[in-house]
């Protein structure tokens, strides 16, 4: 009898471990797949500050220096710096430092200024600079240096579709009167914003892309229209434009 309760007793020992052992196992796979977590997706990048006023910049409010973009949170901040660009050093080195960890995307040509094509590139030390035709890179290759600054200004940081929440298309977007422009994962997903600029708003404030959506109006371009042809299969990519935002 005694054996039978040893038995009985060790088989639940063996039963409590294996519990324990998968509730670790459970937990450590939880550790390991955070980026499921909605709450850590749904977080916002840090945006750097204006070196003014340290408030969260406006990526559509900027200078240009000899070292590429500065960024403001409003123009008259502009003013005050270009008066004293020295007395601001400092705070651009920081901001500078917060965008080198900022996703983005390369969206015109450090050349022209036209919209990339994605088959042309150079690569170096495994990065790639896209360009928009051949003779830019060119170009670019026998002076390197004198479009670092046009290259340091060709990215977008806002890096997600309002509409779809996907990576954007450097050729699919729309030039407002403002002048901002606003990216989109594919063709299609413009319809959509123009519809209802006041949904998408947010998710574009959070990218540091902040519009009016009231003055949500299309500015006629010719050089987005000569894009459009050659952008027209992009659609294939099988998005859904109902009402399943993402």
């Amino acid at each position: 009898m005694s054996n039978c309760r040893i038995s009985i007793g060790g088989v639940l020992a063996v039963i409590a471990i294996a519990g324990l052992s998968a509730t670790a196992a459970h937990a450590q796979n939880h550790e390991g797949h955070r980026h499921d977590d909605p709450k850590e997706e749904k977080k916002s990048p840090v945006l750097p500050k204006c070196p003014v006023m340290d408030e969260p910049v406006d990526f559509f409010v900027k200078t240009m220096t000899a070292d590429g973009p500065v960024y403001f949170c409003c123009k008259d901040c502009i003013k005050k710096f270009e008066a004293d660009p020295e007395k601001y050093a400092k705070q651009v080195v920081e901001q500078r430092k917060i965008l080198a960890k900022l996703p983005k995307v390369q969206v015109t040509c450090p050349v022209s200024g036209k919209p990339v094509d994605d088959k042309t590139f150079i690569e170096k030390e495994g990065k790639k600079t896209y360009f928009c035709c051949k003779g830019c890179v060119g170009k670019y290759e026998k002076e390197p240096n004198k479009y670092a600054a046009q290259l340091a200004d060709s990215f977008s940081y806002q890096t997600k579709c309002p509409v779809m929440d996907e990576e954007i298309d450097p050729k699919a977007f729309i030039r407002l009167k403002t002048g901002q422009t606003v990216f989109f994962c594919c063709p299609g997903c413009d319809k959509k914003f123009l519809k209802d600029p006041v949904k998408y708003a947010p998710k574009l404030e959070a990218q540091g892309i902040r519009i009016d959506p009231k003055k949500v109006e299309i500015a006629a371009d010719p050089a987005k229209e000569d894009t459009n042809d050659s952008h027209e299969g992009h659609g294939g990519h099988g998005h859904d434009h109902g009402d399943h935002d993402h």
